[in-house]
């Protein structure tokens, strides 16, 4: 009897002293941060490695500081210029302050996703469609900046959000279709414009040369006679002497 209520108490001591001795150290992994309350208070953080705990005393919080990404919920809005859009992004953010984050706000995590997905809808509704379609990396910069300053008082650092998709209405799409056909046909029609007037200027200034230079009309005669002979074999040309025209100016003129 006696020797079985020592081996009683020896279990019921052991059963104490295990918790006890393991509650009074703790191991962080490089990429973790304890955040130390003695009694409630809060103490000195403790960094990487193996660290003293008073058993029932004191109590550790870890905070991982490894970048997190998280892929943000769809988000229904509507833009500046009134159309109705989907979009979702991904978003990237991490712990800077391991005590700031366990003191200042209640799962962390959480509250940064949702103050992202805020921020996204504001940045949209201040945005215009084609601005978010050919300007998304400013937008992505504005998004950025509106959730880092939300942030800042966490303790966390937002290292990036960028937008994933953009759904619009079919409808809409047409339209920007429609619409994106008709700048390349003005485009198109502009160009071709432009030639037709730099090739008039063109013409115009080889025949102020030929004008002004004698028999370069006539030269510019028999190229001609030479062209289509080698492309017409069957064409009969009947060629008016020049100074015949020449002379029939004059008469004009008189």
């Amino acid at each position: 009897m006696m020797i079985t209520a020592g081996l009683v108490a020896v279990i019921a001591l052991l059963a104490i002293l295990l918790p006890t001795i393991f509650k009074s150290f703790g191991v962080n992994q490089e990429y973790e941060r304890a955040v130390l309350f003695r009694l409630g208070r809060l103490g000195e953080p403790k960094g990487p490695g193996w660290y003293w705990l008073i058993p029932w005393i004191d109590r550790a919080v870890r905070v991982d500081l490894r970048t997190i990404t998280s892929v943000l919920e769809t988000q229904e809005t509507v833009t500046r210029d009134g159309v109705p859009v989907k979009v979702n992004a991904v978003l990237w953010f991490r712990a800077k302050d391991a005590t700031q984050v366990v003191t200042t706000v209640q799962n962390w995590q959480g509250a940064v996703i949702q103050a992202a997905e805020t921020a996204m809808r504001d940045a949209i509704g201040q945005s215009d469609l084609d601005q978010m379609l050919k300007e998304r990396l400013l937008i992505n910069q504005r998004l950025q900046d509106m959730l880092a300053r939300a942030c800042d008082h966490w303790g966390v650092v937002v290292d990036s959000i960028e937008m994933k998709d953009l759904d619009i209405p079919e409808q809409m799409q047409r339209a920007i279709g429609r619409e994106a056909e008709a700048v390349r046909e003005k485009r198109a029609r502009i160009i071709k414009a432009e030639g037709e007037q730099e090739a008039a200027q063109k013409l115009a200034e080889a025949a102020g040369i030929i004008g002004g230079t004698e028999g370069a009309l006539e030269l510019r005669r028999l190229q001609t006679l030479a062209e289509i002979g080698g492309e017409h074999n069957s064409t009969i040309i009947t060629m008016m002497p020049v100074e015949l025209l020449q002379a029939a100016k004059k008469l004009a003129e008189k």
